[in-house]
């Protein structure tokens, strides 16, 4: 299955026992439709929780506003809240990440290659010539 939308905030990873981390992000897919014997455009937005069990060093780029073309699986997690009352939502299990277009405001674009060049210009000693 493949879903587009933007992430509505920057990815956090949380470890998990033996040494597994997920990456758990929201996106927001916007969609539109007309009602019936109608000329009024709706607009709707729909949530959806995702996770990526790939790799923890992705979460760097997932940014909020970040758009995302994802491809994996739905998922369906069903409990018993404090209310005694049946709840069930549902997860994007994430196989595959594609990123079509970055966070726009500067603070939000990975540091990496920021660190790479202060790295390189502390120790010139390393370079490989």
């Amino acid at each position: 299955m493949e879903i587009t939308g933007r992430i509505v905030k920057d990815a956090s990873v949380f470890k998990l026992k033996e040494n597994r981390e997920v990456v758990n992000f929201t996106i927001a897919v916007n969609d539109s439709y007309k009602p019936k014997d109608s000329t009024e455009l709706k607009k709707i937005v729909t949530y959806i929780n995702c996770s990526y069990w790939v790799s923890s060093k992705s979460a760097k780029w997932l940014k909020k506003g970040a758009l995302v073309e994802l491809f994996g699986r739905i998922g369906l997690n069903v409990y018993i809240g404090s209310d005694s009352e049946a709840h069930g939502a549902l997860t994007f299990h994430t196989s595959h990440i594609k990123i079509l277009a970055f966070a726009k405001d500067g603070e939000q674009t990975p540091q990496v290659s920021k660190g790479a060049k202060a790295s390189s210009e502390k120790e010139p000693d390393d370079l490989p010539f």
